[in-house]
């Protein structure tokens, strides 16, 4: 999946007056609350993903449809059938803030978009029909009212689980797993038959197949459309937003790579010429950064926290790369998603929820 930024977000809402702190530094941006932004959606990046979701459920005969806002964070609250857009989104300024603060955009492509809002519409049409006090939902799901954790360590390889956002997030929680179950299903030419075929999850599938052919032409039994912490009523400054976020995102930093790090980069006295290895990683620390996030669906900046380490170490051993430019890229990109991938399985990963 593409995690760069779209052309579109990039791209200011045509006839729309442009608000005073899109032309403000960084750094006075973050200081104003959340409140100050006075976004919304229309005309913007939002509208083609959320008019493609809104003919989705059309297509499959469902007359739900989601109500948004804009809010910190993607979310949607319990017993509310609507969705929390995170506000990054609303605006090509916050985006480039967003992507300065944790190093990319959650959401920032359609495609990318379209997966968040089809998962956060799984929960929305749960809230909207009642389903988890359905028992079939909670003997395959789980119950609801189990406890959501702080950090939940992936089972990469599991087959009991569908397989939509990265992270393998439909092993998180019960409620998650629904959502993800849902976004495949949802999904325009998933083939999920075909691509499940032969995993314990189809059954989860199925059920939803099942369920969602149930509703069709049924309208919502919840039709509130409360906003829980919609962008006007936040206070918090951005700058106290994203240190909390980046707090949140950070890994125990114990990993050792010394061993592997002295044997891509050797400190042999013939090679004191060569160029250095941590100078090397940094300049292209954006590059390999995004190849491994995209590869194995960690986040940048879980990344990148593992990438200062290193280049850190081979400062501190001054170490140097005695290959050609090319050769030293592909090896470094392979060490780094090994290191990665090995984190992930190992169990000692705890991934944010």
């Amino acid at each position: 999946m593409d995690r760069t930024v779209s052309d579109a977000l990039r791209t200011p809402a045509i006839g729309q007056e442009e608000p005073k702190w899109a032309s403000w530094s960084d750094d006075a941006l973050l200081d104003l609350p959340m409140c100050g932004l006075d976004v919304g959606f229309k005309g913007g990046f939002l509208d083609q993903p959320i008019a493609e979701l809104t003919r989705e459920l059309e297509g499959r005969g469902l007359p739900f449809r989601p109500h948004f806002w804009l809010s910190n964070e993607w979310f949607t609250p319990d017993g509310v059938p609507g969705i929390a857009v995170p506000f990054y989104l609303a605006h090509p300024r916050l985006a480039k803030l967003e992507e300065a603060q944790m190093l990319e955009v959650e959401g920032g492509t359609t495609e990318w978009c379209l997966r968040i809002l089809r998962h956060e519409a799984g929960h929305a049409i749960e809230n909207a029909y009642q389903i988890r006090r359905r028992k079939t939902r909670r003997h395959i799901f789980g119950k609801s009212s189990q406890r959501y954790p702080l950090y939940y360590s992936p089972r990469p390889y599991s087959r009991s689980f569908v397989r939509h956002l990265d992270l393998w997030y439909a092993q998180s929680h019960p409620d998650e797993d629904f959502a993800e179950t849902f976004a495949v299903w949802l999904t325009p030419d998933s083939l999920w038959e075909e691509r499940y075929r032969g995993w314990p999850v189809l059954k989860k599938l199925r059920y939803v197949d099942g369920l969602m052919k149930e509703l069709r032409g049924t309208p919502p039994f919840v039709t509130t459309r409360e906003e829980v912490d919609a962008l006007p009523s936040l206070t918090t400054t951005l700058r106290e937003h994203y240190e909390r976020k980046r707090r949140y995102y950070g890994i125990e930093r114990h990993l050792q790579y010394d061993p592997d790090l002295k044997r891509l980069f050797p400190t042999m006295p013939s090679h004191a010429s060569k160029r250095s290895a941590a100078t090397f990683l940094n300049h292209f620390r954006r590059e390999v950064r995004r190849k491994v996030a995209s590869w194995t669906g960690e986040y940048q900046y879980t990344i990148d926290q593992v990438l200062e380490d290193m280049i850190q170490r081979c400062r501190e051993l001054n170490l140097r790369v005695p290959v050609a430019e090319d050769q030293a890229k592909l090896d470094f990109t392979i060490l780094l998603t090994v290191h990665t991938m090995n984190f992930l399985r190992s169990g000692r990963h705890r991934v944010a929820l």
